[in-house]
């Protein structure tokens, strides 16, 4: 009996583990990303409870205690230590500190390119206790003096190659009592502080903790610009609480000390500076800073620096797969890549050409209260519905009428509830674990982000803008945005800015502006339906110097057409679905169409041989 006993145990030993395996094969996956989530709570809780209280800089301060001659930074020929980098933004601080137009906890805007001085700078100021706008470096005149204003920054550090988009928005900064710092030994520019000399002359002595003391976990750490309805970019307040939750997640990356990880996403985005240089910090990793991202490149830099970590966005993926292939696609070290955007396609070219690397994607957004990892694997899906995950952070998907712009409700006012399988709106519940804090100065647009009455009378979700679908596996799937936001380039593109500024040129009356998809690129294309002025006519060189003038690249339009009247609904909003669908083709499309061609710094016709050359990849866009 003892036998018949022990032999039932052997035997369920081997036949459970299979079983579950085959009724359940995320089962185990499912079990140890609830352990994760268990270590991100006290995580985080743990952080929180710390007297005096910890935030970002606390545990750069001791990585760099702990690490001091490990190299934090990495940038061409150039190596920073963390005390080296602990050091040169003592020097900043210091610097900052006895300048007469600076004062300790007001807000600084920065104006940079991805170099070791952002990163030096953003520690300097965190050990002001002043809080941070991160300015995009592609925006110029009305874009650039939005994003400083909204903020309310007190000063602004530049550096020296942006001396000319600084230069005119001066005028207005000086009314306001601004003080403007450039990266430079020597201005002569009235109103321009040259700020490089100070900086060599600062001691670099450790700051007092008391500067900050006054910093609470809902101060503001920084200001990261989103674009969104309002046309102009917002500034999403991202809050100490939210970096140091941000640290706790990170965790789950799977990044380790001895990572080096390549950073080649703008600094100014959440993704180059979250993930980034934060992600490095909290796992005491090295970061190799990329000016900007180049395919060519890219795997010459991971086998330079011996990269084991790498960032993306879907198109960064797709760059890389469209250069051409070498012997050596497999030499390097790189384990691990961390983003989001990855198409199913590009997936898998990127794993067959370039090996058994791990992808983690992840779904998230900079003003979001909700984000997914993909901590399975499965190729093309965000994330996965987990039960703990939420329980934590509760989301659901609800029906989305796409020609009306807003969820679809049943007769009692609630929103309705998608089944899998089907497409909807991802919502997410605002609670005290999940908050919203919205944008700064813009009351309307925090308001217009919240969706009140989803799943029963006085409950309060944050609309994320996202369509996504869950399969019967309960994969979670990135389908489209929504609204008056589309990405291209990897960066967001507000319709509403772009068509004002079209409105604003000799010979466009009005504009509604939308994304189209075009075969074998990430995101959507600009495209504008546009009627002329009266007595006008369509002059695609002037239009073109015209969008060039106020538009960043990503944002100016692709293609144009002409239309007698801009179509609108019933309650006069602009008319986009049956556009979007009917895309660039001019073989479908009767009236004028037009394609930006940079070499001939023109809007140019839109032929059907053209149109065949985009298709085919020989024309860029």
């Amino acid at each position: 009996m003892e036998l018949f006993f022990l032999s039932t145990i052997l035997a369920s030993a081997f036949i459970v583990p299979f079983v579950l395996k085959t009724l359940f094969p995320y089962l185990w996956l499912d079990l140890r990303y609830a352990g994760v989530l268990v270590r991100i709570l006290v995580s985080y809780v743990a952080n929180r409870r710390r007297r005096p209280p910890s935030f970002a800089l606390e545990r750069f301060l001791e990585q760099a205690a702990a690490l001091s001659d490990k190299p934090f930074v990495k940038f061409g020929d150039e190596t920073y230590t963390y005390a080296d980098t602990d050091r040169e933004s003592n020097k900043i601080a210091n610097a900052l500190r006895f300048h007469p137009g600076f004062e300790a906890g007001a807000t600084a805007a920065l104006f940079m390119g991805n170099e070791p001085r952002f990163l030096f700078t953003w520690l300097a100021l965190a050990k002001l206790g002043s809080p941070v706008a991160l300015l995009n470096y592609n925006i110029r005149s009305k874009s650039l003096l939005h994003c400083f204003n909204c903020c309310k920054a007190k000063v602004l550090v530049a550096a020296a190659e942006l001396k000319e988009a600084v230069e005119d928005v001066l005028p207005s900064l000086m009314d306001q009592g601004v003080t403007v710092l450039l990266l430079v030994k020597s201005c002569d520019t009235p109103g321009i502080v040259s700020f490089s000399d100070k900086v060599e002359e600062a001691a670099d002595t450790p700051l007092p903790r008391s500067i900050r003391s006054h910093v609470t976990f809902k101060s503001p750490a920084v200001y990261i610009y989103t674009s969104g309805t309002t046309g102009l970019p917002k500034a999403a307040l991202v809050d100490q609480n939210r970096l140091l939750s941000a640290l706790a997640v990170i965790t789950a990356y799977g990044v380790k000390s001895e990572d080096v990880m390549y950073v080649n996403l703008p600094l100014y985005h959440t993704a180059g500076f979250l993930v980034g240089f934060l992600g490095c910090i909290e796992t005491g990793s090295t970061l190799v800073l990329k000016r900007k991202f180049s395919a060519s490149q890219f795997w010459d830099d991971c086998r330079k620096y011996n990269v084991t970590v790498v960032q993306y966005i879907g198109e960064v993926m797709r760059y890389l797969c469209c250069t051409p292939k070498r012997d050596n696609d497999k030499d390097h070290k790189v384990r691990l890549a961390i983003g989001n955007g990855l198409r199913a396609e590009v997936w898998k070219e990127f794993l067959s050409r370039f090996g058994n690397i791990h992808v983690f994607e992840f779904y998230a957004s900079t003003e979001g209260n909700i984000g997914f990892l993909n901590y399975t694997g499965k190729i093309g899906a965000v994330g996965r519905v987990h039960f703990l995950h939420k329980r934590l952070f509760p989301y659901t998907l609800v029906k989305y009428d796409t020609e009306r712009d807003e969820p679809v409700r049943d007769a009692n006012g609630l929103c309705i509830e998608t089944s899998k399988g089907k497409t909807g709106l991802l919502v997410s519940k605002i609670t005290d674990i999940t908050p919203f804090v919205g944008y700064a100065q813009n009351e309307e647009q925090t308001e217009r982000k919240k969706l009140r009455n989803v799943l029963k009378k006085g409950d309060l979700y944050f609309n994320t803008g996202d369509l996504m679908r869950i399969d019967k596996d309960n994969f979670i799937y990135f389908q489209d945005r929504v609204g008056d936001t589309f990405r291209w380039k990897g960066e967001n593109v507000a319709t509403t800015e772009v068509s004002d500024i079209l409105s604003m040129s000799d010979c466009l009356q009005e504009a509604n502006v939308y994304g189209v998809q075009v075969p074998g690129h990430e995101g959507r294309a600009g495209m504008a339906a546009a009627t002329l002025k009266n007595d006008a006519q369509f002059d695609g060189s002037k239009l073109y110097d015209h969008v060039v003038s106020y538009l960043p690249s990503y944002a100016r339009p692709r293609f144009i057409r002409l239309q007698s009247a801009v179509e609108v609904t019933a309650t006069f909003k602009q008319m986009k679905v049956k556009l979007v669908n009917q895309g660039f083709d001019p073989e479908n499309i009767q009236e004028p169409l037009y394609v930006l061609d940079d070499r001939a710094k023109s809007y140019v016709p839109l032929t059907a041989e053209v149109y065949r050359s985009i298709l085919s990849g020989s024309v860029k866009l």
